[in-house]
């Protein structure tokens, strides 16, 4: 997977470096209706792109959240008809601006399908986005043969969505996997028989914080 070793996102460096560029150019000709909004841009781009390192949890059976964000809601029974057709648990996850926005592997597995859909671009924190709004989906089968999936939900602001999960390859829990640009929302669907650990409201961190553990 991309992105490791990297202070911020590739995705973010043109808009990191480039503004800052745009900044040190304007800011010696006194120029600071365009030097300022640049180096506001290039503060808030290195806030937004920001890359840090997580260590998931060395527990068995777990999955843990692929954003960071807080919990909008969980189902413990949902129907899934779109990509796998059964009945599953979701947790969906909201991103703020302000939330690191590297998107991490809930759990490893083996990648079964990467499928991407076109779509709008309604507010992420919406419960119509889930299924109106541009999307990816991410399934994955585990070691005990068990799918899950997860979904990147592009919201109001975002405009791209970014994955590096291509089907067949494995994957690793914690593990970066994609982002998405400028605000935006995780569903992930789980088995029923997992256990949702995490409530509505409450904030996790992609990689490190556990929201289901199967019994």
């Amino acid at each position: 997977m991309q992105n490791q070793g990297y202070i911020f996102a590739k995705e973010g460096h043109l808009w990191v470096y480039g503004s800052w560029i745009f900044f040190m150019i304007t800011l010696p000709f006194g120029k600071w209706w365009l030097s300022a909004p640049a180096l506001l841009f290039s503060l808030f781009s290195m806030w937004f792109f920001r890359n840090p390192e997580r260590e998931p949890p060395k527990e068995y059976g777990i999955y843990v959240s692929p954003a960071d964000g807080k919990v909008l809601k969980v189902d413990a029974e949902f129907e899934e008809s779109r990509y796998i057709h059964r009945k599953m648990k979701r947790v969906c996850i909201f991103m703020s601006p302000l939330d690191v926005h590297i998107n991490r592997v809930p759990r490893s597995g083996v990648v079964v399908d990467v499928i991407y859909n076109h779509g709008k671009f309604i507010s992420a924190n919406r419960e119509k986005a889930s299924l109106d709004n541009e999307q990816n989906a991410i399934i994955v089968n585990d070691e005990k043969g068990r799918l899950y999936m997860f979904v990147q939900i592009a919201g109001f602001i975002a405009r791209r969505i970014v994955c590096y999960a291509r089907a067949g390859k494995e994957v690793i829990i914690g593990q970066r996997v994609g982002l998405i640009k400028f605000g935006s929302r995780l569903d992930v669907y789980l088995p029923l028989e997992a256990e949702i650990t995490v409530q509505p409201g409450q904030r996790v961190k992609a990689g490190e914080t556990i929201i289901g553990r199967l019994q």
